[in-house]
């Protein structure tokens, strides 16, 4: 592995970007290469053996790109397909899900913890097994949001249908009486002012991604793969299973600034 290669991510579609945005601010002289799945999101109702053959083809393909370093920026992969391929790679990697139950762990006082996530993860129980593997007292109330990918995805960030799909899958949980609620999807945060306004000042919102690098940035010191800076910035690629205009016009409206190119990539 080379120090100069990049970092490489992927999601199902934009989710990943609120990955990509911390990893700029924390690794700020690393490139990164970014691979949404829009040809195949949402993943959340399709099944462990199809989401692994998604998730197997866009490693392959980030190896090939010649990374360093590989973040799932996806809960639903981190769960289902993490543990497969870091023993079929020979690359280090990470995910999402242990670095988050370490810090909801942190945060939480009553060890009511809440979990929303897509069906797939929600399945997989892949917060619940964590958090209760690390501290059996906890108790879990797991939600599966299935409409809020799609809603995201469209840019329905404050419309009567997000404002009521997010009421709808969290007011059980508020009425659980949750002290901690975990985004178990890598797009949540783009909703989480409204989430915020749901839950109330009583519960706090925890986003995996900054656990997540800051672990990662740990382990990259350690194998000495840190970059060490030079004359031009980093430059950091985007490739699409889909359309890339689309997913170009969507970073943009999510991120506030212009990607650059986006180009579609053939699995």
């Amino acid at each position: 592995m080379n120090k100069s290669g990049a970092i490489g991510l992927f999601d199902s579609g934009i989710g990943g970007l609120t990955v990509s945005k911390v990893i700029n601010t924390i690794l700020p002289e690393e490139a990164t290469i970014y691979f949404g799945d829009t040809a195949h999101v949402p993943y959340g109702q399709r099944s462990a053996d199809e989401l692994l053959g998604f998730a197997d083809k866009i490693v392959s393909f980030l190896a090939g790109q010649g990374v360093k370093y590989i973040f799932f920026a996806c809960n639903t992969s981190s769960a289902l397909s993490l543990s497969v391929l870091s023993s079929r790679y020979p690359l280090p990697m990470i995910g999402l899900i242990k670095p988050g139950v370490a810090e909801v762990l942190r945060l939480t006082r009553n060890k009511k913890v809440g979990v929303i996530a897509t069906e797939a993860t929600v399945r997989s129980g892949a917060y619940e097994n964590e958090l209760k593997k690390r501290d059996s007292s906890i108790k879990v109330y797991s939600q599966a949001a299935p409409r809020l990918v799609p809603l995201i995805e469209a840019g329905e960030l404050d419309s009567p249908a997000a404002v009521e799909a997010v009421n709808q899958y969290l007011c059980p949980l508020r009425e659980a009486g949750i002290d901690t609620l975990v985004f178990g999807c890598t797009h949540y945060p783009f909703l989480a002012g409204l989430i915020a306004d749901v839950m109330g000042p009583g519960v706090q919102l925890v986003d995996p991604a900054g656990a997540t690098v800051r672990q990662a940035a740990a382990e990259m010191a350690g194998l000495g793969l840190l970059a060490t800076g030079g004359s031009s910035p980093p430059v950091h690629r985007f490739f699409v299973s889909g359309e890339p205009q689309a997913f170009r016009e969507q970073a943009r409206r999510f991120l506030g600034k212009d990607v650059g190119p986006v180009t579609r990539a053939e699995l």
